[in-house]
């Protein structure tokens, strides 16, 4: 018994440490390529004075899912960059119906707010309405069900105590 013990515990650091190896490996530019595997503080930009506190993304949580579903112009061979970097999501002020109608591209989508706001709860609803049409379904316990994540402002943002 005790020496199935250990070559459980051994299966199981060899799993993680292996996972590390490819989360921490290099790329081809020879640069370091590292995930980020705790939480991560999602804050307004610096130009920002936001009455919300910040959110903690748990990444480690979504790592089930494809990089590029958050990272959308990710190419793989290159370091992640954040969401606010120039071209992505990097207006800082809502725009107006009037300059996203003049807008050639989607204004909106780069409107830093909305882009958090829409991937994350969007998904978490998409999950929270499959969860509830699967256990009307009968054929699956609600306790067997992934957790939707949050889908309201209060569970994403916290105030400080």
């Amino acid at each position: 018994m005790f020496k199935l013990s250990i070559g459980v515990c051994c299966l199981i650091l060899a799993l993680i440490l292996g996972n590390a190896m490819v989360v921490t490996g290099e790329s081809d530019e020879g640069d370091d390529m590292s995930v980020p595997m705790g939480i991560i503080t999602l804050d307004p930009p610096e130009s920002v004075e936001d009455p919300r506190s910040s959110v903690e993304f748990p990444h480690s949580l979504h790592f089930d899912y494809s990089c590029q579903t958050c990272h959308h112009k990710w190419e793989k061979e290159t370091h992640i960059v954040g969401c606010m970097t120039s071209g992505c999501h990097d207006i800082t002020k809502a725009p107006t119906k009037a300059e996203r109608l003049q807008s050639d591209d989607d204004l909106a989508a780069r409107y830093y707010k909305t882009a958090y706001h829409k991937m994350c709860i969007t998904c978490h609803k998409e999950i929270k309405a499959e969860n509830k049409r699967l256990e009307l379904s009968g054929r699956v316990l609600s306790e067997n069900l992934p957790n939707s994540g949050p889908t309201s402002c209060k569970d994403c943002h916290i105030p400080e105590e």
